[in-house]
């Protein structure tokens, strides 16, 4: 009994992580709640004991949460429940680990408490429950301060809120691959977080070195810079320069000065040294806050320095480098999606076992729809129930909720705002409840009809019901306009079902809602406990309303997640820290926060974009079945010709006629058409074969194996004979095998264990291949149609019958192809006939002659472009060229394009020095630009309208928008040019046409194709973004008829802070101005300021009063702009729980809406990119070939041979430890940049420069090694090695002038300057010694390459909206956010400013400053007299600019981001080749190019694939004939050529792949009929090696009769010398012979003239043998060896069955003109060779078969 006992209990033991749902297996990683074999204290795993303790769990977070002073100073009695349920909670959880202890064993036991990770975690929190009551306790004795840090020991407690979620981890997949999967993902999240540490450390530096303290301000002259206040300062306060050649200088009376002041006097945030640097450089890359650090540096330093710096840490820091996360966690998804896609089951709705859907119509459209069989049908009679299914009822209640959408919102207060205890029972009152009245009658109705069981069926009923239910509370006169009024807005949600468009994108999204669900329950749970970590921590921080009370905590964490404003909360708590004097605390604070930011802003944020990303994918198989579905879509291309050039076949044909004179004839000539003529008037004749004129019965077309949905039943009679039986039964295991090899998995699954990837994959392919047969017209496959004595062949008969069982849906891709060439042709056939026929048809203007000269050399003009060459023309290999990009460059258009691109780009310069008062009119100067754009556009236009034609031609230059834009940009210029008006009114014509003017700059978009590309592309994925942004509108919509109805003027308030009623808000107050965020004192003078009236009015930048201005509030709520404003008023004038309002609409809208934005526009793109449809393997695939193709062979010379102190010095640079101590020298150097150098302090300077020379001294030593270790051309060749040598020899010049000469200051300076760069670019090194590093700065280089005509197009849309803003808004007077720094004055200023927006850094301030109007401005006469702004043209520019700009152009960014990261990142689990192998080839490659070339003769191939190690080895003596596979296919490829690196690793890619997961359908065909014309030339080649040693045994054994044969054999011979034989395209039969029939067949001997068939071993392909059997590429002297075995191997090979489908051709020599081979049509798909030798004896069959014999019977 003991025996048995323990096994079992083991083995519950070891599977207790193992449980079952829905019949999969689910990785368990909750808590073990299963050991337990005492009875006494089994309540331990008692379900409700489970329940009572995750409750205790909740009860213990809210408790924790009420635990601050504040609180308890509110409630003193709060104190006394909170201690209460404490320590019950406490005691309970106690009484768990105390049964949980004596049940496992404390240390010893099968699973003692203490080693297991959950019970560790359980133990801690009951750990941390007794510290909080005995702290408790001593609060409450007054032992210890309330207000203490001993409050921080609370923090852990809110963790024990994983105890409610925990036991849900339950994954339905193996552990191992759940921990690979996440293991996988934290090393990339490591790595990618390294490398935006890199930046900011690299930005860090430079900020420190170029700005370093900024504390100089304009102040009142004698102002004691250590005594500093308000009244001291300028108004408001500048940073200035001291220097005359830069920055600000302070006005007269003011003198710039540097300020001494405290930290917290003077913010945080400075260059001052690194540590202060490194938080400002990352408070930056969060786009918060980091255009006044530029001001402050513009002012203070070098204005071009500072924009640069800001703007390139912005683009790289913020744009590139933190996407990476995104593109991270989407990679992870991907995985995660296909290794769960039992995980969060079907994205359609799950049918119950007892329903089925049938089609029912729902308004205008028809749905699939649940129906329960067994459902009550309702009380209703017939009637009723057709009234309720009809589309009447429906239709009529959408009305209706549309209605009541529009009465909604027509509520608006005007006026002085509502009065508190004003009359809310108006008429829009009545008018909601009637509408309620008629929606609760729609709900009985429904529940009467269809019963209330199968009402509640359905979950869009419930949702109805709820609405009902909600809405009548809400028409109570007590509970209307409150928070009731949500049910009111949630109708509108079932206007969705009046676009089915809308609600299937809205169910592709949101159907899944697991994930998403999930998601947002993971978002708020870790919102909770960070909210109340954080209150435990800094809740001891008296009269601070950031952290006070757990409302607090939770907004301001809410408030770092959305971004805005979470500087201010960082600087808040460090604030208060620095000031009790703890400089570590103040550290650790900052730290925390950052890190909170940075898991919150990139993780989770990302992990939205990711689960939205997500939803939008496709299933593995689905992409497989659209790809094929795609490629049969695009056969069947537009073959219509575009409606302007239908036009003519409107009208009858008139075909151009020409009359034959002067030729004798009897009979008269009709007219002939001179297109006719001219064809068979020149010498030249082409036929051309019609495709369609080939029938089925002349035609045979082989095809493989179709991916059928769904399999289609074989029509016609059945004999059941046993031919078709077999035939049948031949098809359909054919079909099966090859649907499986096809229709594959989505994760390449290659075998575990010693094999390299190489023999892995053989093994897979060969494994494949007996499955699914021979390739058709193959040696194995081969066979006729009759036999030599008249008998029919059954396998063409056979084959036959499969091509007559095909049905048509098989897939072919020369069908396919066909198809498609059809349709060009056609198309092309359409447009030749109109030329025909229509003599005006292609006629420029219809007065150019279509042939004529003068329209030919306008073509001429028109078309002359740069050819470029990237290929060798007659081998076509690629040319390595230094300057192909420059020629690929002037390629890129024609000479006229490229000429009017220069002219444009010229107009558009002198364009941007057009400002308000220094106008074109009145400007000779700008006017030139003008006129030379007018002319130069106007020889444009005539050219290509005399070259292609205007509109009615097929290349007319209006045949798109593109060429509507160029007519519409011509035209506006040309009347502008011609009118200049001098007198401009607002709004008038004249300005219109100068908006219109600023189109210009979009025009380079129209001439350059790629940016042209980019374009259509966007335009191609609109669809969805409308689908997107409508979304968006319903919500603010949603949320706006909220607002007015619950916050519709009740805003309004006294400007006066102290006036709290509106009947005291009269005359006038004293309102003080800002004059700096500096906390200094104000000091005894009064604080500036003006009297100002008293007003009752609403904020300043939004109101709820309307409709309109609610969706404008709501717009800038959603860009995360000005919400916090928006909150803060509403707490303060209407209530703190209408803030949740605000915080439900921002989560919405953010982490859903705009993560939407994110989604579609990455989905477009890789629409549009053809990686849409594209499965994992497949996507892996082409990154694996990008990677190839940028791989480059090494160029350090190998290790050389022996022990010689070169060796030596070569080991030591290769070795780990040198270069660690190489990285590390580099970091020591770079942190002596920690300070600034300034020749200011010339004694910590001096310091800091000895070090670094000391460092560049080392760095010699270095150089100096390598070049012995790799000799000085060794050393040479490297890029990076030139680079360290340049770094180095600046190094020591920087010595010598450091040290040597003596400087003046401003020289001293400006060395410092040099040494500072040399220090800098010596850190960029490091990304180039680091792995991870390498690949991620090569993703954002390659994606800053990628996205070149992105940036571009962004930068022109930026220069075409500040054209329209210095217009528009250049003129306008200066408010709180538009001044000095930000204005439309100047286009420069402009484009600064619209960067600004690009980052959100208060835009939607700047647009109210721009919307100013009378009284606060002056309207003039002509707008640049007034300085009054327009609100209408401001909502709608910066609205469409932040839209365009941010949500759409900006990710584009995120998708080519994700793009390179998956070509660059690869993992070492992979199952295709990573970086580890690409580096292991790279020095095998390296020893054999000696010559460092990059190419080697195709000779040395075998040799260089015998030295590779690691997952590309091949065992020569186990896989052979892969070796041999592998260096045929070289050969073949090349010629005998040399081969290049690259060829190499491509071909060991392919052979390393499973190709039939990986390769898409064309190049998957093209590389499996390479591999199979390799696999049977090699085995020709075994064969005739072979031959030729058997040959040679029988001819030294032979007996002096058998002398007679000697000639023959010499003729075997010399069809196997090289130069007596050639490989011929033969046909092969294109009919599919079952491998049954090829094994009964009899052996065929067909005799021709100079044919014998032969046939040989059938070695083709079948499984590699083992080594002892595996024949040879060549006679070498193992062959000789083997001898034995080669009789053995010919005694097996001897049976009859063993020789199919060898055509030997033995016909006359070379020399003698042979007869010609009848080929039928038939015959044109594969090939195979044939031997052609001399001298056929006719008698070669049977003498064959006479030695086969005699070696038979001498084997045995």
């Amino acid at each position: 009994m003991q025996t048995t006992f323990v096994p079992a209990l083991s083995k519950m033991l070891v599977n207790r992580k193992t449980s079952f749902k829905d019949s999969h297996p689910l990785s368990d990683f909750g808590p073990d709640e299963n050991l337990n074999d005492n009875a006494d204290i089994d309540w331990v795993n008692k379900s409700w004991v489970r329940g009572l303790l995750r409750f205790c769990a909740f009860v213990s977070l809210v408790s924790v949460s009420l635990n601050t002073p504040e609180m308890f100073t509110i409630s003193i009695h709060l104190m006394y429940i909170t201690f209460i349920f404490d320590l019950i909670v406490t005691f309970l959880f106690s009484a768990e680990m105390i049964a949980k202890m004596h049940i496992r064993g404390i240390v010893k036991g099968e699973a003692p408490y203490i080693k297991d990770r959950w019970c560790q975690f359980d133990g801690f929190m009951v750990l941390c429950l007794w510290m909080s009551l005995i702290l408790q306790v001593f609060e409450m004795t007054n032992i210890v301060e309330m207000y203490s840090y001993w409050s921080i020991m609370r923090f852990p407690r809110p963790l024990i809120l994983i105890r409610l979620f925990r036991e849900k981890l339950k994954f339905q997949l193996p552990k191992q691959r759940i921990n690979t999967i996440f293991k996988r993902s934290r090393n990339q999240i490591f790595n990618v977080t390294t490398f935006f540490l890199f930046f900011m450390s690299l930005y860090g530096i430079l900020g420190v070195q170029f700005f370093g303290e900024l504390k100089n301000h304009c102040v009142k002259n004698g102002t004691d810079p250590s005594n500093v206040t308000k009244a001291d300062l300028m108004i408001p306060d500048y940073y200035c320069s001291t220097n005359s050649d830069y920055g600000y200088h302070c006005t007269k009376g003011m003198v710039c000065m540097q300020l001494e002041l405290s930290n917290v006097q003077r913010g945080f945030d400075g260059f001052d040294e690194f540590i202060t640097s490194f938080f400002t450089v990352y408070e930056a890359a969060s786009q918060e806050g980091w255009v006044f650090l530029m001001y402050r540096a513009i002012d203070s330093l070098y204005a071009e320095l500072a924009f640069v710096y800001f703007i390139t840490l912005i683009f790289i820091l913020a744009w590139l480098v933190k996407n990476i996360f995104i593109a991270v966690i989407i990679e992870s998804f991907a995985e995660i999606r296909v290794q769960f896609q039992q995980m969060w089951g079907s994205r359609g709705s799950a049918t119950d076992s007892d329903s089925s859907q049938v089609i029912q119509c729902e308004g205008n459209t028809w749905k699939m729809v649940l129906i329960d069989e067994n459902k009550a049908k309702g009380w209703a009679p017939p009637f009723f129930q057709k009234i309720l299914c009809s589309n009447f009822f429906h239709t009529f209640f959408l009305l209706l909720i549309f209605a009541n959408a529009i009465t909604g919102a027509a509520l608006s207060f005007k006026g002085q705002g509502q009065a508190p205890g004003s009359n809310k029972l108006d008429g829009f009152y009545y008018a909601e409840l009637a509408f309620t009245v008629l929606f609760d009658l729609e709900a009985v109705f429904k529940i009467w009809c269809l019963g209330f069981q199968g009402y509640k069926k359905r979950p869009f009923h419930k949702f109805e019901l709820l609405l009902a239910v909600g809405n009548t509370l809400h028409v109570v006169p007590p509970l209307y306009r409150g928070h009731c009024t949500y049910f009111q807005v949630l109708r509108i949600v079932r206007l969705m079902k009046a676009s089915p468009m809308l609600e299937d994108f809205c169910f592709k999204i949101f159907g899944p809602g697991k994930k998403l669900g999930h998601l947002i329950l993971f978002t708020m749970c870790l919102l909770i406990i960070a909210s109340s970590i954080s209150l435990q921590l800094f809740c001891n921080i008296r009269n601070f309303d950031k952290f006070g009370r757990f409302d607090q905590a939770i907004m301001s964490m809410f408030q770092i997640l959305t971004q805005e404003g979470w500087i201010e909360v960082m600087n808040g708590v460090i604030e208060e820290t620095e000031t009790g004097g703890d400089q570590f605390f103040t550290y650790l604070c900052a730290i925390y926060f950052i890190l909170y930011h940075q898991f919150v802003t990139v993780i989770v944020i990302s992990s939205f974009v990711a689960v939205i990303l997500d939803n939008l994918e496709l299933d593995e198989d689905i992409k497989k079945l659209k790809q094929l579905k795609a490629r049969e879509q695009v056969t069947e291309s537009q073959q219509k010709l575009p409606m302007r050039l239908r036009v003519f076949t409107k009208f009858p044909n008139h075909p151009q006629m020409v009359y034959l004179y002067k030729i004798p004839s009897d009979f008269s000539l009709s007219p002939v058409r001179d297109s006719f003529l001219r064809h068979f008037s020149t010498p030249e004749m082409n036929l051309t074969v019609d495709i369609q004129e080939i029938t089925e019965e002349n035609t045979m077309v082989v095809k493989f194996s179709p991916v059928k949905l769904v399999r289609q039943d074989v029509g016609g009679s059945k004999s059941g004979g046993a031919m078709e039986k077999r035939s049948g039964i031949t098809l359909i295991v054919r079909d099966s095998a090859q649907q499986k090899m096809q229709v594959c998995g989505s994760t390449q699954l290659v075998p575990t264990g010693p094999k390299s990837l190489l023999s892995q994959q053989y093994q897979l392919r060969m494994g494949r291949r007996s499955m699914r047969g021979s390739r058709p017209g193959s040696l194995k496959t081969r066979s006729t149609g009759a036999k030599e004595n008249g008998d029919i062949n059954l396998g063409t008969i056979t084959s036959s019958i499969v091509n007559r069982t095909r049905t048509p849906d098989d897939y072919d891709i020369k069908v396919w192809q066909q198809r498609k060439q059809q349709a060009e042709i056609k198309r092309s056939q359409q447009e030749d006939d109109l030329r025909e026929n229509h003599p005006l048809f292609d006629t420029p203007l219809f007065s150019v002659g279509r042939e004529s000269r003068f329209r030919k050399i306008c073509q001429m003009i028109v078309n002359a472009q740069y050819k470029y060459t990237l290929g060798d023309p007659i081998t076509g290999k690629e040319l390595n060229s230094k300057y192909k990009r420059i020629y690929k460059l002037l390629g890129l258009v024609t000479y006229l394009d490229w000429v009017m691109i220069m002219v444009t780009i010229l107009s558009c310069i002198s364009m941007a020095f057009e400002t308000p008062k220094r106008r074109i009119m009145n400007t000779p100067e700008l006017q030139i630009a003008e006129y030379a754009f007018v002319i130069c556009m106007s020889i444009e236009m005539g050219l290509k309208v005399l070259a292609n034609g205007f509109f009615f031609t097929p290349k007319g230059i209006v045949k798109d928008f593109g060429g509507m834009l160029n007519i519409f940009i011509y035209a506006v210029s040309v009347i502008f040019l011609f009118w200049m008006p001098e007198d401009v009114k607002r709004d008038s014509p004249g300005q219109v046409f100068m908006l219109l003017r600023c189109l210009r700059p979009l025009r380079i978009f129209v001439l350059i194709p790629h940016m042209r590309k980019v374009v259509y592309e966007f335009i191609r994925g609109f669809k969805e973004i409308i689908l997107v942004s409508v979304l968006l509108v319903v919500l603010m919509f949603m949320f706006a008829i909220y607002g007015v109805h619950v916050l519709g003027g009740k805003l309004h308030k006294c400007n006066d802070p102290y006036i709290t009623t509106k009947e005291d808000c009269k005359g006038r107050f004293f309102q003080k101005v800002f004059v700096t965020k500096m906390k200094i004192p104000n000091g005894t003078e009064s604080d500036a300021g003006f009297f100002v009236p008293r007003t009752w009015s609403n904020p300043y930048n939004f109101n709820f009063d309307n409709i309109g201005s609610a969706m404008l509030a709501l717009f800038e709520v959603l860009s995360l702009e000005g919400w916090l404003e928006v909150r803060d008023v509403i707490i303060e004038r209407v209530g703190l729980d209408h803030a949740i309002y605000v915080h439900v609409f921002v989560f919405m809208g953010y982490m859903i809406g705009l993560t939407l934005f994110v989604g579609v526009v990455i989905a477009n793109y890789s629409e549009n990119k053809g990686t849409a449809l594209l499965t994992v393997d497949q996507r892996r695939w082409l990154d694996l070939k990008g990677r190839i193709k940028l791989a480059q062979p090494l160029h350090i010379p190998p290790r050389p041979d022996g022990t010689s102190f070169r060796a030596k010095m070569y080991d030591i640079t290769q070795h780990k430890k040198f270069k660690a101590a190489t990285v590390f020298l580099i970091l020591v150097n770079c942190g002596l940049l920690a300070v600034p150098w300034k020749s200011s302090d010339a004694h910590r300077t001096f310091i800091l420069g000895s070090i670094s020379a000391v460092c560049t001294l080392l760095f010699l030593c270095e150089v100096v090694i390598k070049m012995i270790a790799l000799t000085l051309k060794g050393y040479w060749t490297s890029r990076r090695n030139r680079f360290d040598m340049l770094l180095t020899f600046l190094g020591v010049i920087w010595i010598i002038l450091h040290f040597i000469f003596n400087l003046t200051r401003q020289e001293g300076d400006a060395n410092n300057v040099f040494g500072v760069i040399i220090i800098v670019l010596r850190f960029c090194t490091i990304c180039g010694k680091h792995a991870a590093l390498k690949m991620l700065t090569q993703t954002v280089v390659m994606s800053v390459l990628k996205s070149f005509f992105i940036i571009t197009g962004m930068f022109l849309l930026i220069l075409f909206y500040a054209y329209l803003g210095v217009i528009l808004f250049g003129t306008v007077k200066h408010g709180n956010n538009l001044g000095r720094q930000a204005n439309f004055e100047t286009t420069p200023m402009a484009i600064a400013l619209l960067f600004r927006i690009v980052t959100g850094e208060d835009w939607n301030k700047i647009m109210h400053d721009c919307m100013v109007a009378p009284p606060f401005c002056t309207i003039e006469g002509n707008f640049w007299e007034s300085d009054c702004g327009n609100a209408s043209a401001s909502i709608v520019y910066f609205f469409s600019f932040y839209i365009i700009i941010t949500y759409i152009v900006l990710n584009l960014l995120v998708a080519i981001i994700m793009e390179n990261f998956s070509l660059f990142y690869s993992n070492e689990e992979d199952a295709l080749l990573n970086y580890n192998d690409i580096r292991n080839f790279q020095n095998t490659w390296n020893i054999v190019d000696v010559n460092r070339k990059g190419v080697i003769p195709v000779r040395r191939v075998k040799f260089l694939l015998r030295l590779l190690k690691g997952r590309l080895e091949v065992d020569l003596e186990k896989e052979r004939l892969v070796f041999k596979h592998m260096c045929y296919e070289m050969e073949r490829l090349h010629a005998g050529m040399d081969v290049s690196f690259h060829d190499v690793i491509s071909m060991l890619s392919y052979r390393s792949v499973d190709i039939c997961k990986s390769l898409q359908l064309e190049e998957l065909l093209a590389r499996q009929e390479l591999e199979y014309t390799i696999e049977e030339e090699v085995a020709k080649q075994t064969i005739r090696n072979w031959l030729d040693s058997c040959l040679k045994r029988i001819r030294a054994k032979a007996p002096p009769q058998q002398k007679e044969h000697t000639n023959l054999i010499s003729n075997l011979r010399a069809t196997n010398e090289q130069h007596l034989f050639t490989l011929t395209e033969q046909p092969s039969s294109a009919a599919e012979s079952s491998e049954d029939n090829r094994n009964e067949s009899p052996v065929v001997r067909t005799r021709k003239k100079g044919m014998v068939e032969l046939q040989p071993p059938n070695i083709l392909v079948q499984p590699p043998p083992p080594p002892t059997q595996s024949p040879t590429m060549r006679t070498s002297p193992r062959v000789e060896k083997e001898r034995p075995t080669l009789k053995k191997r010919s005694g097996r090979l001897s049976s009859g069955s063993n020789y199919k489908g060898l055509t030997v051709n033995l016909s006359q020599t070379s020399e003698i003109k042979s007869e010609t081979l009848t080929v039928s049509p038939l015959q044109k798909t594969f090939t195979e060779s044939i031997l052609i030798g001399e001298n056929v004896s006719t008698n070669i069959q049977s003498w064959w078969g006479d030695q086969f014999s005699q070696q038979h019977e001498h084997e045995n």
